[in-house]
């Protein structure tokens, strides 16, 4: 590995990266800013991907492409389909969907286009390196499979649509995109996600409060699976 891309989804979920940092180059290009940092001698590039798959393929391919990382690593939130998670639970996906991309009208299985797949994998060495930090952390995360759709989805009709279809465990609006870019550039990738919502909500939750906290935990735990990745 010669240099890391780091990817959060919102930049509240960066700055506590960002914090670890006090050399700091910043690039700004295509209406987002690029973090370049080093790390025990590893350069890393950090950027928040903006909502929705466009800007997420959009970082991601500019990451790789101008700033040539060569692993990426990816941490947001995301909201529950399977009912065994609760939130603050983490989740490193081990595969990814895109729930919403639908031509079956041609004959086609929900999730494919001619040329693509239904889904997609993340690396297994990166996500034997995570589940080897969080045990050396005493820190519980949980392998799935992760549904992106451009759609926040309330209803629990189409969640439950979503686990039949896909058996889906979470669902956010980024992670597939970037694992259709990072698999197409061969580019080894990891997606983490936080649960911030679940079956069993609790009606006073605070997402700006939980937010913060999610981003220090995830932050924190990223940045032990880039150290031991430098190893």
């Amino acid at each position: 590995m010669n240099k890391l891309a780091i990817m959060g989804a919102m930049q509240e979920e960066i700055e506590p990266l960002l914090a670890n940092f006090e050399d700091i180059k910043v690039t700004e290009y295509a209406d987002n800013k690029y973090y370049e940092v080093s790390l025990d001698g590893l350069d890393i590039v950090i950027a928040h991907s903006k909502i929705g798959k466009v800007f997420a393929s959009l970082t991601a391919t500019t990451m790789i492409e101008k700033f040539s990382c060569d692993t990426l690593l990816f941490s947001g939130v995301a909201g529950a389909v399977n009912n065994q998670l609760k939130i603050g639970d983490l989740i490193i996906a081990d595969k990814l969907c895109q729930h919403d991309l639908d031509i079956t009208a041609f004959g086609h299985p929900h999730g494919f286009v001619p040329g693509g797949k239904v889904f997609v994998e993340t690396s297994q060495e990166l996500r034997n390196v995570a589940k080897e930090v969080a045990e050396e952390n005493s820190l519980k995360v949980i392998e799935g499979t992760i549904a992106t759709g451009d759609q926040f989805v309330h209803s629990n009709e189409r969640k439950d649509f979503i686990q039949n279809t896909f058996k889906a465990d979470a669902l956010e609006m980024e992670g597939a995109s970037v694992a259709v870019i990072c698999d197409s550039l061969n580019i080894p990738f990891f997606i983490l996600r936080s649960i911030s919502d679940s079956a069993d909500m609790e009606a006073n939750f605070d997402f700006d409060e939980f937010l913060k906290s999610s981003a220090q935990i995830s932050a924190d735990y990223i940045l032990k699976i880039a150290k031991k990745l430098n190893k």
